[in-house]
């Protein structure tokens, strides 16, 4: 039990070192993950849709 309560007294402490980050800099990194996902997924989706065209025109032949 005693290594229990001293694994939660660590991770107290630990949690306290943390350089967390400022209004500003979570606004931009936020900013960064959204325009990445929203890249990303017009990208895989004009990928999808150009497999799925040619995969529809070789089973047409």
């Amino acid at each position: 039990m005693s290594s229990i309560t001293q694994f939660f007294r660590n991770v107290s402490s630990e949690i306290r070192k943390v350089s967390w980050p400022k209004k500003k800099e979570l606004t931009g990194y936020t900013m960064t993950v959204l325009t990445t996902v929203v890249f990303l997924a017009i990208f895989f989706a004009v990928v999808d849709l150009g497999i799925s065209s040619i995969v529809r025109w070789v089973l047409a032949l």
